[in-house]
């Protein structure tokens, strides 16, 4: 495990000097200059390491995956765009999740690969640069580790926890209220959801937050409007969602989402608010089920399309 570390200090240093280097020298890939930057530091820094294997592979992942990564250091992380992240915690993070996101989990598990990031960060990076990495790779992990867990109904929490700490502690975190909706449409014949895809890997429904004290179907209109640049007619309420969201910065808000059923005309979906997102478009109904989702948004799609069903058979 030694080896481990001092191999990912190797790589921290190579990537801290690729990181300097002008955009269009920049490869998605490990090129003979890097290389060569590689081995330089692996002779000066790390002499006699059994095996740099591991160095290569790891160096060679990370610039692969570097850009989704980016996206999703900036979705943990909204208060910091990459470039503000100074040059050792932004790949310090790289490394960290390029481990946890696309690492082989027998042989890094995912408390390693976070342990191993905020070890770097200790060593190598500011004075609160460890809880930096810590909250960033924690919020993540929540999202992919154990997708749905933090998206339960506070209901279910009550009856999976009996001492029920998380749910009584969510009187004391600051709230912040969410409107978003199932919007349907129908082109030749068929019936046809709108979904965004976030940038861990899931499709899921298009939501934002709400003004303080703005009208909760006024507001849901305007924030589908601003994602995805779609004019919906709100119909029915589909549920209520209450989540904890950890911020690696700001810490815990518990959000408290509304979901409706909506109805617009058909139109190419445009993704014009990312936040976190990196795609968007409508789907069949028969797709939805193979779809990566949350589960929590799985009762909304269930009530949504027998809802749908109905609405059609009634015409």
């Amino acid at each position: 495990m030694a080896n481990r570390h001092l191999s990912r200090s190797i790589v921290l240093q190579t990537l801290f000097e690729w990181d300097f280097l002008a955009p269009e020298k920049k490869d998605d890939n490990l090129s003979d200059e890097l290389k060569k930057a590689l081995k330089r530091n692996l002779k000066e820094f790390a002499p006699g390491l059994e095996d740099d294997n591991f160095v290569f592979s790891l160096l060679d992942e990370v610039l692969k995956k570097h850009k989704v990564v980016d996206e999703i250091i900036e979705a943990s992380a909204p208060d910091w765009p990459i470039d503000k992240i100074s040059v050792v915690d932004r790949n310090i993070l790289r490394i960290g999740l390029t481990e946890l996101l696309f690492g082989d989990r027998t042989q890094v598990p995912p408390k390693v690969a976070i342990n191993e990031a905020i070890e770097l960060a200790k060593t190598f990076g500011g004075e609160n640069s460890g809880k930096f990495v810590n909250g960033v790779l924690g919020a993540v992990y929540k999202e992919i580790g154990e997708p749905g867990k933090e998206h339960q109904r506070t209901e279910d929490k009550k009856k999976n926890n009996q001492d029920n700490k998380e749910v009584m502690d969510t009187a004391s975190l600051p709230v912040e209220n969410l409107g978003g909706a199932l919007v349907y449409t129908k082109k030749d014949g068929n019936i046809l959801f709108a979904m965004v895809h976030d940038v861990f890997g899931y499709w899921t429904l298009p939501k934002g937050k709400l003004e303080i004290d703005e009208d909760i179907e006024e507001g849901t209109k305007r924030k589908i409007k601003e994602e995805i640049s779609l004019d919906i007619t709100i119909e029915e309420k589909l549920g209520d969602n209450e989540y904890v969201a950890t911020h690696p910065e700001k810490g815990k808000t518990f959000k408290k989402v509304v979901y409706f059923l909506a109805h617009s005309e058909y139109k190419e979906l445009v993704l014009e608010n990312s936040g976190g997102l990196d795609n968007a478009r409508w789907f069949e109904i028969s797709e939805v089920p193979e779809l990566r989702i949350y589960n929590d948004i799985v009762p909304l799609f269930t009530k949504a399309i027998d809802m749908v069903n109905k609405k059609s058979k009634n015409k």
